[in-house]
């Protein structure tokens, strides 16, 4: 089973950087990892186009780079399905979406952890990539790793919020992710994911999360924005995602290269 370079950087209490694939490009891929500069790619299967076979791609490239880790974004359904194909191509760790209680979290932990008396998880034996198909299947180095597996939870509607210290309290949760955009439309005010109100709920859940242990991670669109957060004491940042990346360049410099020709 290959190291998981994140839960090391977490049990070694070290910060993290990560980005945000929508895409399942493997050349993308290998462009972060030359940078050296990011601990773990999020492929954002929630919004993805991506076969099983996309997967297994995306984590080949992935193990091309031994610093780098991988997660995926598994949307609420078919999240047993999703969550173990993820872990079955290779991708390490998960961010599940749309949990709105503490029951919710547990069912997602229980579709990770390894079918056993011990860990009473819902996750058997199977031959797909991560065991190399037939070398670790079932092994004890399997279960060991789907132990290892980081599993952070995204906060994004009132019910979640309102069960907040209920969900980090839940054993197994190492990361907690709050999302403006999902809680707005929750609380009936679609679109102010950016105004005063959302923001406090934000830093709520950021205080309630070192305050419980967990480590939230915040997603910025550049790194002028982590300043504030880190003076919050967090230290998990996710930076930008490639399809907005390359949206803001084209519209910049297709814009500026039109001021020249006027």
């Amino acid at each position: 089973m290959k190291r998981n370079i994140l839960r090391e950087l977490l049990e070694s209490d070290r910060p993290t950087i990560s980005t945000r694939m929508i895409t399942t490009s493997p050349q993308i891929v290998e462009i972060i990892g030359h940078s050296k500069a990011f601990d773990f790619i999020e492929l954002l299967g929630e919004y993805a186009s991506w076969t099983v076979a996309d997967l297994d791609h995306f984590s080949r490239t992935v193990e091309l780079f031994p610093h780098l880790s991988s997660m995926m974004k598994v949307e609420k359904e078919p999240r047993m399905n999703i969550t173990q194909r993820a872990l079955g191509s290779g991708i390490q760790n998960l961010l599940f979406a749309d949990c709105d209680t503490a029951d919710e979290v547990r069912e997602c932990i229980r579709c990770v952890r390894p079918n056993t008396p011990e860990d009473g998880g819902l996750h058997g034996s199977s031959m797909r990539r991560n065991v190399g198909y037939l070398l670790e299947n079932g092994s004890k180095e399997w279960a060991q790793a789907m132990r290892e597996v980081v599993i952070e939870v995204m906060i994004e509607s009132e019910s979640a919020l309102e069960q907040l210290e209920d969900i980090l309290s839940v054993e197994g949760v190492d990361m907690v992710h709050f999302g403006p955009s999902d809680y707005s439309l929750s609380i009936g005010k679609p679109g102010t994911g950016n105004t005063a109100e959302v923001k406090n709920q934000h830093r709520y859940v950021i205080e309630t999360a070192l305050k419980k242990g967990v480590r939230p991670r915040v997603v910025i669109d550049n790194y002028e924005q982590a300043g504030e957060y880190a003076d919050m004491g967090v230290r998990d940042f996710c930076i930008g995602n490639d399809l907005g990346i390359l949206y803001n360049w084209y519209r910049a410099s297709g814009e500026k290269i039109r001021e020249v020709l006027k």
